[in-house]
């Protein structure tokens, strides 16, 4: 199996906090988490906090996707992205609905949960699992992916997903005005890699210097369903920091 590599990050105005040099590894997770957030939501900070709480843990992959359709409220989130917003709307349209809201956690594709109610976050993450095991590693310069064959499992699409691990936000405007707030594994960019054949399995190498580039220190890879275009359970998921 051959995959073609698309690589590219946004480039998005931020004030960093202090990040370390040395690679960290996430391997077998049992859960992704992807927050749907933005800077103008007074109701976010709590769920961003709680996204900074679960990537402390070594079982989960955290993932903030910013918004950008609270912007007209005051504040342009400094990390939205139309492309985040179109993100959730297409699990939306994934689940047959079209409503969408902030702060919105989707835990391994298939759950949605409201990202600040820790009850229904911690119920959600308890009965999460990714089936699929990934190797990852970094060596001379290039990051290694093994993705292993599982017949049992149907064809899935590989996705380079980019992120900032950690900054801080001064807001001068809006719903949070006054305030300065952290925020932690802020999407960068996702990239299509290609396609996953449950028969055959796949090798990825991945140049650090075309992933990790500008601010963005951190990427995960991820192996998610699709259908008819539409978002669908992730099967499995393995990330690097620096």
């Amino acid at each position: 199996m051959s995959l073609r590599l698309f690589i590219g990050t946004l480039v998005l105005p931020l004030l960093l906090a202090p990040a370390s040099m040395a690679a960290e590894l996430r391997l077998e997770p049992r859960a992704v988490v992807e927050l749907f957030t933005s800077q103008g939501c007074s109701s976010c900070p709590k769920a961003d906090a709680m996204l900074d709480q679960l990537g402390q843990r070594q079982d989960i992959v955290a993932l903030a996707y910013h918004v950008d359709y609270w912007d007209y409220i005051g504040w342009k989130d400094t990390f939205g992205h139309a492309d985040n917003s179109e993100l959730q709307r297409d699990y939306a349209a994934a689940w047959g609905s079209s409503r969408i809201y902030t702060p919105q956690m989707v835990v391994n594709g298939s759950t949605n949960v409201v990202g600040s109610k820790s009850h229904d976050v911690d119920a959600a993450l308890g009965k999460a699992s990714l089936p699929l095991e990934m190797t990852l590693n970094e060596h001379d310069n290039m990051i290694e992916v093994e993705i292993p064959a599982d017949p049992n499992l149907p064809d899935a699409v590989v996705w380079l997903v980019t992120f900032i691990d950690r900054a801080e936000v001064e807001i001068d405007r809006g719903e949070n005005r006054g305030r300065t707030l952290a925020y932690t594994q802020i999407v960068t960019g996702r990239q299509l890699l290609g396609m996953w054949d449950g028969a055959d399995g796949a090798h990825l190498k991945l140049p650090v210097s075309e992933v990790l580039t500008g601010d963005t220190n951190g990427a995960v890879i991820m192996v998610q369903q699709e259908s008819d275009g539409l978002p669908g359970p992730i099967l499995g998921a393995a990330s690097i920091t620096h």
